[in-house]
């Protein structure tokens, strides 16, 4: 599913469940050594996914720390992004050659948790998404603002090395299409309203398939 969303020169590992041969490499554990079971396996496949992604770029696998602000550590020459959500897990790789950032997110197709959406809107795109409700009921659009702004923040964090709060970037929702299969895709228009930021402008794509919505922007 991500692999539709990205360019062909970041390559993409995904997977529904939680492999047997998964495992942590060395540097690793630290983040995750009060982990509940929950939070362990995601962070595990993640970086199995990781890893393997890297092997599809013809690069040996290697460990993948994490930040202060759990931001995945990268090998150098490498950029990507890490998502996971109940029943998915997913990452994003490519050469720091050929692409200079990625960010992708995955969520549940449902509806935000009561009292989210007015943590993440903007003001100018509460009407936005009515409008989009309206034409396209079959798509939870407050999730799929969340996940773009979780994409939106990992292709930015690693670029402009500063928070970026979920106020501070304005979206534009396009209203997708339906495709043979049944899943929806369409694209997304991002501005950043941070003073002196070194990026203004982003743009992304989005799908909506087999429960998940999946988020990604490729810099």
């Amino acid at each position: 599913m991500l692999s539709s969303l990205l360019p062909a020169e970041v390559a993409v590992a995904e997977t529904f469940g939680d492999p047997e041969d998964a495992v942590l490499f060395p540097g690793e554990e630290a983040a995750i050594a009060r982990a509940v079971t929950k939070r362990r396996r995601e962070y595990v496949t993640a970086r199995h996914c990781a890893r393997l992604a890297m092997m599809q770029l013809g690069l040996p696998p290697a460990a993948i720390g994490s930040g202060g602000n759990r931001e995945p550590l990268w090998p150098d020459g490498l950029v990507g992004s890490i998502t996971h959500c109940d029943g998915y897990r997913a990452a994003a790789v490519a050469r720091s050659t050929a692409v200079t950032g990625v960010g992708v997110d995955a969520e549940p197709h449902a509806a935000l948790p009561a009292g989210v959406f007015d943590t993440i809107a903007r003001p100018d795109e509460a009407p936005m998404l009515a409008e989009l409700a309206a034409a396209r009921p079959e798509v939870w659009w407050d999730r799929l603002l969340f996940s773009a702004k979780e994409s939106v923040y990992k292709a930015w964090f690693p670029v402009a090395e500063r928070w970026l709060g979920f106020g501070d970037a304005s979206l534009d929702l396009e209203p997708g299409e339906t495709r043979a299969d049944g899943s929806i895709s369409g694209g997304y228009s991002v501005r950043i309203h941070q003073s002196g930021a070194p990026l203004t402008r982003m743009t992304g794509r989005w799908i909506v398939e087999s429960g998940f919505v999946l988020t990604a922007i490729t810099l």
